[in-house]
């Protein structure tokens, strides 16, 4: 997105043009979606990684109980 200042435009109302055809262009709402967008994973994968988090809290809750932590 490109912007030029007007003349004698202040730099308050040329951000607010700036961000208003950002928002118009829907260029944010790709940004966020693209960032926080998950790969979706194998189902082996998933069940090794529900397993992994499983013995960890188990380890934990056993260290808890020896005052380990």
């Amino acid at each position: 997105m490109q912007v030029k200042r007007k003349e004698g435009e202040t730099i308050g109302s040329l951000l607010y043009r700036f961000s208003k055809k950002v928002r118009q262009g829907g260029i944010l709402r790709e940004a966020r979606k693209r960032r926080f967008h998950d790969r979706p994973q194998n189902k082996n994968k998933r069940r090794l990684a529900a397993i992994y988090r499983e013995d960890k809290k188990k380890e934990v809750a056993q260290a808890k109980k020896m005052g380990l932590l």
